[in-house]
């Protein structure tokens, strides 16, 4: 992709600007989109809700890294947050979709979600899992999957979506990074093994497949889900955030029972504030129920593969 201008949205945040340093390492011309004031000749002012700024965006441009977005943390407690998530997530990647088409971009890669699909249960899935999305984040980024791949048909445009499972790294504020500040400061309590799984991807491996996507024919049109191929309970990641930060192994953990009660009673506070509280069921979910997503499309027909590993990874989040 050398010599190509690329677009990317959401540089400045966590993915993207992984993904501009990665790309100017290697000799790519950059330009990012922003909605605040440039900061540099390589950066260009605008909304996803203004078509007039998107074009102005989009002129020259080779290939666009739809990275920016509203992100999922968790489930909406109000109408307004539902709202959010289908203005920026879906109308936002439809109307950059289309206003990419008609000026020219050969190239589309848009980072999705693993929410995109329906909750896996205790199921390990792939990307022709049946069920649909039931979260508002969920379904507007399905929705906008499915708009960038008729974007893709009408514009002739090389359109790719990519599924990500929780993406962790330095310099990420996701419920790992936040994990891992309180494993440290010594207040996480030690959750108990309950055999769950959960899918996970660094930074890094995320890059590196945006980029292959991008350059790869044989990915127009795709959907891939972007994960390691090993999956982690949630005590074995308390207990790989322990060693990560040089502190000793915990031999005990709180009970089940007992986390089930607090995040019940934090259940009913949200339902009397409309507030989120530290720990609910949804948050105790993530703890110990498994989201185990399966990276075997993008292995199989392009040959991807996350290279690092939990340990890796955990040091490199943490600065080691």
């Amino acid at each position: 992709m050398n010599g190509t201008l690329c677009l990317v949205t959401g540089g400045r945040g966590f993915i993207g600007r992984r993904l501009v340093a990665a790309l100017q390492a290697d000799g790519g011309r950059v330009r990012v989109l922003t909605r605040g004031a440039p900061a540099g000749p390589d950066e260009v002012q605008g909304d996803l809700a203004d078509p007039a700024s998107l074009a102005a965006a989009c002129a020259g441009i080779d290939t666009v890294f739809h990275c920016a977005g509203h992100a999922h943390a968790f489930g909406a407690l109000s109408e307004a947050d539902a709202a959010r998530h289908r203005l920026v997530n879906f109308d936002g990647t439809r109307v950059l979709a289309d206003v990419a088409g008609r000026a020219g971009v050969r190239r589309f890669v848009f980072l999705s979600s693993v929410k995109a699909m329906g909750e896996p249960g205790d199921a390990c899935i792939a990307e022709d899992w049946p069920a649909l999305p039931t979260s508002a984040y969920g379904q507007a980024k399905r929705a906008a999957e499915e708009v960038l791949r008729e974007a893709g048909v009408r514009h002739g445009m090389h359109v790719v979506s990519l599924r990500l499972a929780m993406v962790y790294g330095a310099g990420g504020r996701g419920n790992l990074e936040r994990m891992a500040a309180l494993v440290r400061r010594g207040v996480f309590p030690p959750l108990p093994e309950t055999g769950n799984r959960r899918s996970m991807v660094h930074v890094a491996d995320v890059v590196a497949a945006m980029r292959l996507v991008a350059a790869d024919v044989r990915a127009a049109g795709r959907s891939y889900i972007v994960a390691h191929p090993q999956t982690h309970s949630g005590r074995e990641l308390y207990d790989a955030l322990r060693a990560a930060c040089g502190l000793a192994p915990v031999r005990w953990a709180v009970p089940r029972r007992a986390l089930t009660a607090v995040a019940r009673l934090g259940d009913g506070i949200e339902a009397l504030t409309g507030r989120r509280v530290p720990l609910d069921s949804e948050a105790l979910d993530r703890l110990l129920g498994s989201a185990c997503y399966l990276p075997g499309r993008i292995e199989r027909e392009l040959g991807w593969r996350a290279r690092v590993g939990l340990a890796e990874g955990l040091r490199e989040m943490l600065g080691g």
